[in-house]
């Protein structure tokens, strides 16, 4: 076997058996790491003129994925945080060929010494809890299509769960019986369950009554369904969004646009300004990382650390003209100092 030929076999082993057999991620992770490749080839055999049937593991020293990351940002315009993404895709498989082919340890320490490029901070977009209520209240109840499409609203933020697992829950991860709860398969297939609210409860059991997916053969039928009968895609569930976003705040009454990872972050912040804990809210979001919970949470509130801190000035701050004598520009610096002893 040719460098080359051991180079496509080493690609294909772990898209097509490491990842969703031993590792066991999603469709959409593996999806994400094959464009990954496919980006990479394409750069290869534009930029430094390798063809695919002529790559090799070798070419790949920390100089040539530097250049492909610039590549990405320049070239394809992509951002930061994508551009780490992609990184992290080819780190990944750089470690597991080091356990595969332990000759090719030099490559891959190359490949895992390119470092990831900070991501510099950004505000973090939310709705109020007013305007929660007011673009839920859009939907027309009196239809079948409102009743979805509220009950959609309604448990998006109810849940918070991201795009990908809001499209994939199935009839059968929601439990109608109370305790009401709603069963999330996130990030590396790790499920969660978070309580489902009774008004959003009583849409849902309106929605699937009309709809006929009560009972157990409805189990595995996906719990959402677009106009053509199939599970909803992210640009789907972002076009029912944007109708309601429009009769709710109007063209122009949103700073940012609405997305489900808006209503995702509005929940978190509900909470955090309920006074929840913030480990609870990390469980509640399915974060691997605390400190992406406080990263994203904690520090995002503005106006609740301005209330805070001028509340605690209130209430330890004396007041000059009350309990401190007030200084003068003709009197005497040091005999002033002295008088607040």
């Amino acid at each position: 076997m040719n460098k080359s030929e051991e180079f496509a076999m080493l690609v294909s082993k772990f898209l097509a058996d490491y990842l969703p057999v031993q590792k066991n991620l999603s469709s959409n992770t593996i999806l994400s790491y094959r464009n990954t490749f496919m980006l990479l080839l394409t750069f290869m055999q534009q930029i430094k003129a390798v063809p695919p049937e002529k790559m090799e593991l070798s070419y790949l020293d920390s100089s040539c994925i530097q250049d492909f990351l610039l590549w990405l940002e320049t070239e394809r315009k992509c951002s930061i945080s994508t551009r780490n993404q992609r990184l992290a895709a080819i780190h990944s498989f750089a470690r597991y060929v080091m356990f595969v082919r332990p000759e090719m340890l030099y490559v891959c320490q190359q490949i895992l010494g390119v470092s990831y490029k900070k991501v510099p901070q950004t505000i973090i977009h939310y709705l109020t809890e007013s305007e929660t209520r007011l673009l839920l209240a859009q939907p027309d109840t009196s239809t079948l299509k409102g009743i979805r499409d509220a009950a959609m609203l309604s448990l998006l933020c109810d849940s918070a769960a991201r795009i990908q697992e809001f499209i994939d829950l199935s009839v059968g991860d929601l439990r109608i019986n109370q305790p009401a709860t709603l069963t999330i398969t996130g990030k590396g297939r790790i499920t969660r369950q978070v309580p489902i609210m009774k008004e959003t409860l009583q849409l849902l059991e309106q929605y699937m009554s009309m709809s006929s997916l009560s009972g157990e053969q409805s189990s595995g039928h996906p719990l959402f369904v677009s106009h053509t009968g199939n599970r909803f895609t992210r640009p789907g569930v972002t076009h029912v969004m944007n109708k309601y976003r429009l009769q709710a705040f109007g063209s122009n009454g949103l700073s940012f646009p609405l997305t489900p990872h808006i209503l995702r972050h509005s929940k978190g912040m509900h909470m955090l300004n309920a006074g929840i804990n913030i480990y609870y809210i990390k469980e509640f979001l399915g974060h691997s990382d605390l400190s992406t919970t406080e990263r994203y949470y904690v520090r995002a509130d503005t106006e609740m650390k301005r209330k805070a801190l001028s509340k605690m000035t209130d209430d330890i701050t004396p007041k000059p003209s009350e309990e401190m004598p007030g200084w003068k520009k003709d009197s005497n610096i040091l005999s002033w100092l002295k008088s607040l002893g």
